[in-house]
């Protein structure tokens, strides 16, 4: 089915031809629609319009209403105050629309794709091998999630890249070990929990950072571990798979727990990018988009610059030969671009990596890496707070791990879901209760414009009030059960029927939803989606409290409200389904 007309853009269009044919000159300038309390809509444009042309806004906004169409989407347009137009909407044109989105085959409600989508590469949930997930892990890996299924469901072709830390100095010290504690890790990856994989690795770097401080000669072996791996020699590489197996289950489990899908093939750490670092160095030194200074290769920023007032530079490689992020960084841009063919690259990752960002991507460009055709993008995120307001720490001081976490979360939601259970078993009440716990931990998070910190409270995440997720999953499960109760009286819009003004209220919030994700993917704004969400739940609380549905006054006013009553839980459930959260049929 093709996308549907939203009545914003029908009114868009008969106001655009009455101010062309009014104003020959104004043909294609923006009427400035929006939303408002005085009427469905209101257009603002005529002013700035009226300003240039040099006439009365009043007068020529009267004008342009003698020459609006209206009866089959627009009813009544008045004017008011200096030259505002206040637009009211056929109660036949807010049903008819939304009949044709609960009319989708594909179960898109109507919203478009993309015109041109491109290929995006998406950079998020990054966690590290051989060390625990903690709660700074998930803002990338939740914001990062919802952000690919916006793009996807716009139509864009979605790379999803999990960069994880694989590489570096500490495995020399773990491999180390390892070959000399060979029973370790002696399992089958079959037999482990992703919880035992890591109290495993845990265990091991412990007992490996122990020896490194305490025995001068093993530091040596390690350190010469550290040039075999990075030479490539095969039985250290196969050691250094170990640890990043191992890591993996761990890190399944995780994402599991957060109802995420990671794929293997999606993984691709620091070493994938290994055999480009050499060429990567060359090929900035020879177009002199970096230097040698005191045999380090940098590159230099005029309008970076450290607090003795000196330029701060992005080292690409160390004067000892070794590399860092930035090289690692750039060879991923040059793959994305040229091997993957990507016209924007995301990065989902903390605000506080931004001057790296700014310089690796500052570099690219110089390079010719990335132009006006490719570009990239940091989309960063702010901090976690405790309740205090201040970083979310454990009461002695240590940073949170996710899974406790994510833990605490799924046993209040059960609490929850148990105490406001009706009929369900105490298996149904423990999956309930991870979809809510989740959802709740999501949504606190993707409700947050990214930049912005925000605290973690738990008590208020799963609360049945307010800005929740769980008031959202209420609702939907709310409309499910008075689908129930409907019996075999079934939904079916009736465009004829006059609407009550909560029902209208309703109606045009819905239609909008095509809108609403286009901007949060256009924005990478998953934030003005749940926004939306929040409102719409609202909205229908209204319409259920002012509109009585299965005791409505006529059989077809029954189906109408029910058709209202299923479309909210439809958009309900695609719009939470791309914030990455379930909607469970009860609660």
């Amino acid at each position: 089915m093709a996308s549907v007309t939203s009545l914003s853009d029908s009114v868009q269009q008969h106001l655009a031809s009455a101010l062309s044919a009014t104003l020959p000159e104004a043909a294609g300038a923006d009427p400035l629609l929006r939303r408002s309390d005085r009427a469905d809509f209101q257009a603002n444009g005529i002013l700035a319009l009226a300003k240039k042309a040099k006439a009365n806004p009043r007068e020529l906004a009267t004008q342009v209403v003698s020459r609006v169409v209206t009866g089959d989407v627009i009813k009544d347009v008045e004017v008011s105050g200096p030259g505002f137009l206040n637009i009211t909407i056929a109660d036949r044109a807010i049903t008819g629309n939304l009949a044709a989105r609960y009319a989708d085959e594909a179960g898109r409600l109507g919203v478009p794709y993309a015109e041109q989508p491109g290929t995006t590469v998406i950079d998020y949930a990054q966690p590290n091998v051989a060390k625990e997930m903690h709660v700074g892990h998930l803002r990338s890996a939740v914001i990062g999630d919802s952000v690919v299924q916006l793009l996807e469901f716009t139509g864009e072709n979605v790379v999803r890249r999990h960069h994880i830390g694989d590489w570096g100095t500490q495995f020399g010290m773990l491999i180390q070990y390892l070959d000399e504690h060979p029973h370790e890790l002696d399992h089958k990856e079959s037999e482990v929990s992703g919880e035992e994989a890591m109290s495993n690795l845990d265990r091991l770097y412990k007992a490996a950072r122990k020896l490194f401080d305490a025995d001068e000669e093993f530091k040596t072996r390690a350190r010469r571990r550290v040039v075999d791996l990075q030479a490539g020699d095969p039985a250290t590489l196969a050691t250094w798979q170990k640890f990043v197996d191992e890591s993996k289950i761990y890190f399944f489990s995780v994402f599991e727990k957060l109802d995420m899908e990671i794929r293997d093939a999606d993984i691709v750490g620091e070493s994938g990018y290994n055999d480009m670092l050499a060429e990567t160095c060359r090929l900035l030194e020879e177009s002199g988009v970096a230097v040698r200074s005191e045999g380090a290769l940098c590159v230099f920023f005029e309008d970076i610059k450290g607090p003795d007032g000196n330029p701060v530079p992005l080292i690409v490689q160390k004067s000892d030969g070794g590399y860092g992020y930035a090289a690692t960084d750039l060879s991923a841009i040059r793959d994305r671009v040229f091997n993957l063919k990507a016209n924007t690259l995301l990065y989902v990752v903390d605000a506080r990596q931004a001057l790296h960002f700014r310089m690796v991507f500052e570099t690219a460009r110089r390079a010719g890496w990335l132009n006006d055709d490719v570009t990239a993008v940091q989309l960063a995120f702010g901090t976690v707070l405790g309740k205090d307001g201040k970083p979310f720490k454990t009461r002695e001081g240590e940073t949170v791990r996710l899974v406790d976490l994510l833990d605490e979360a799924i046993d209040r939601a059960s609490a929850v879901v148990r105490e406001k259970a009706q009929d369900l078993s105490e298996e149904e009440i423990a999956e309930r209760g991870a979809q809510v716990g989740i959802g709740a931990v999501k949504y606190a998070d993707l409700s947050t414009s990214a930049n912005r910190d925000y605290k973690f409270d738990l008590d208020q995440m799963v609360s049945l009030n307010g800005d929740t997720s769980v008031y959202l999953q209420y609702a939907y499960a709310r409309i499910q059960s008075i689908l129930r109760k409907a019996g075999e009286v079934r939904p079916a819009a009736h465009p004829e029927l006059d609407l009550a003004d909560a029902e209208r209220a309703l109606g045009l919030h819905l239609d909008s939803f095509a809108e609403t994700v286009r901007e949060a993917a256009t924005e990478y704004a998953p934030h003005k989606l749940a926004a939306y969400l929040y409102q719409l739940a609202s909205l229908y609380t209204s319409f259920y409290d002012k509109c009585p549905v299965l005791k409505a006054e006529t059989p077809a006013q029954v189906e109408n409200r029910l058709f209202l009553c299923d479309i909210t839980a439809r958009t309900l459930h695609q719009g939470m389904a791309l914030l990455g959260i379930r909607t469970p049929e009860k609660l």
